[in-house]
């Protein structure tokens, strides 16, 4: 009997699965297991051991393999791996590994094990991580990394190739090459790898330099910004430019599509209405998920007590008409899903630039037409189930049924309406004060439009319903 084929990656090759782990083995012996896979795969097992173990292996491993496994984003609990290393090691482990990686690795652990650790840097990594940590965790300056091919304008396509080849073991990437002013040492172009192999080695430089003028961004820009350049241009590094345009760091594809991918995790759990999680799910204690949850819950409990309150308020028409209660849970929901739907699509606009602060009023003109229409579908549908169950003799809703069920129809128009103007309204007014829009998750949206939308449906009551059931 034939087996199954074996797993594929992108490009077609075959996938070697590596076996689980036993823990009673020795780690030399896993580490020799593992010298011949491929670094994200190592990464993948390690994060399945404990730090001591995970350190352990890694001491097995060649000390280039060992520093490309710990350059991996992905390696949960680096900083405690690196605290469990000997010393003497963890300084060449360090020093191989790209700066922006040890930079990041360094704020996870603490003092004094940060300023011991720091000592044993070589000047030039130390210094590169003292310049990176001088920025705030989400600047493109925290992102950067140092390692980057920069050559004079007055060098030939020949000389440039026999730099890169010098240099390339060194460098973060070497497919973008920044060509600067050999006075003022600015950025002035910036050259592609293919175009360097393509051209004349005894032409200079600037002859197979694209015209335009190089792209590039500060130091202190956000992390969006430089996303929006990489993917709007096809980029695979964009340059770090200070303010007299010295580069000093680049930003490359691969680091941006983790931090993205970072950002947007952290996202998607501030929609669910709790605080992003710093590590991943199975590694946060109990003590620390239950703090992260908590916090938010509580303020949307006590939020939807205000609820409560506003059925208080309609307390004596709650009892002279039960029928309405029947469909405080329809139109609740009906108002909290539209205002999710609008704050979903407008927190992604905003992160993407599509629109800005300034379009709010072209939004709201926009999505007031649209929560009419929207409101209108489920008010007619609402009406058509409640003429359906009273003429099928599923269920009597009275003698004014037909009121009721215009009572309905109606209130969903303006509950709807209302949930997707405030729920596109509010990421523009926390961007405003300075807040992540994020923060304005769909259980926070849906809390406010429960509140006023059982005041818009009592309220559409009183004025349908008066001399009759009110």
């Amino acid at each position: 009997m034939t087996g199954a084929a074996s797993p594929r990656n992108s490009r077609g090759e075959a996938m070697n699965e590596i076996a689980p782990f036993d823990t009673r083995i020795d780690p030399s012996v896993l580490a020799a297991r593992l010298s011949d896979e491929r670094a994200p795969d190592i990464v993948e097992k390690l994060n399945e051991e404990a730090p001591e173990v995970a350190a352990a292996i890694l001491l097995g491993l060649p000390l280039e393999r060992a520093v490309e496994v710990l350059d991996q984003p992905e390696l949960d609990c680096a900083a405690d791996i690196i605290e469990m290393l000997p010393r003497d090691r963890v300084a060449a482990y360090l020093s191989g590994m790209s700066a922006d990686r040890v930079t990041d690795v360094f704020r996870e652990i603490e003092e004094p094990g940060r300023s011991d650790l720091r000592a044993r840097l070589d000047a030039e990594t130390r210094g590169a991580v003292d310049r990176l940590s001088a920025y705030g965790e989400e600047t493109v300056g925290s992102l950067m990394t140092t390692e980057f091919v920069t050559i004079p304008g007055t060098w030939t396509v020949g000389q440039t190739l026999e730099h890169i080849r010098h240099v390339e073991k060194t460098r973060e990437t070497i497919y973008a090459i920044f060509v600067l002013d050999p006075r003022t040492r600015a950025l002035t172009k910036a050259v592609p790898l293919r175009r360097l192999i393509s051209g004349d080695p005894n032409d200079n430089v600037l002859s197979v330099a694209p015209g335009r003028r190089p792209l590039a961004v500060s130091p202190t820009a956000s992390r969006e910004e430089a996303a929006r350049l990489i993917s709007k241009y096809d980029l695979l590094a964009l340059p770090v430019v200070d303010a007299v345009g010295h580069v000093i760091g680049i930003v490359t594809v691969d680091d941006m599509i983790d931090a993205m991918i970072e950002k947007q995790t952290q996202d998607v759990q501030r929609f669910g209405g709790m605080e992003a999680l710093p590590e991943p799910y199975m590694d946060i204690g109990f003590f620390t998920m239950i703090r992260k949850r908590a916090g938010w819950l509580c303020a949307l409990f006590l939020s939807e007590m205000l609820t409560a309150s506003a059925m208080q308020g309609f307390e004596g028409e709650l009892e002279k008409a039960i029928v309405l209660t029947l469909f405080i849970p329809l139109i609740m929901s009906s108002g909290g899903n539209s205002g999710s739907q609008a704050t979903s699509l407008l927190i992604r606009a905003l992160a993407l630039h599509q629109i800005r602060l300034r379009d709010w009023w072209r939004v709201a003109l926009r999505e007031l037409p649209t929560g009419i229409v929207l409101g209108s579908i489920l008010g007619v549908i609402a009406v058509i189930r409640i003429v359906a169950w009273q003429k099928l003799g599923l269920y009597d809703y009275g003698e004014h049924w037909p009121l009721v069920a215009v009572t309905v129809g109606s209130a969903l128009v303006g509950i709807v309406t209302f949930g997707s103007l405030s729920g596109s309204m509010l990421p523009f007014l926390l961007q405003r004060i300075g807040f992540d829009p994020a923060t304005a998750s769909a259980p926070f949206v849906a809390t406010l439009v429960d509140v006023t939308g059982l005041v818009i449906y009592f309220s559409v009551a009183l004025l349908i319903l008066r001399g009759t059931l009110l």
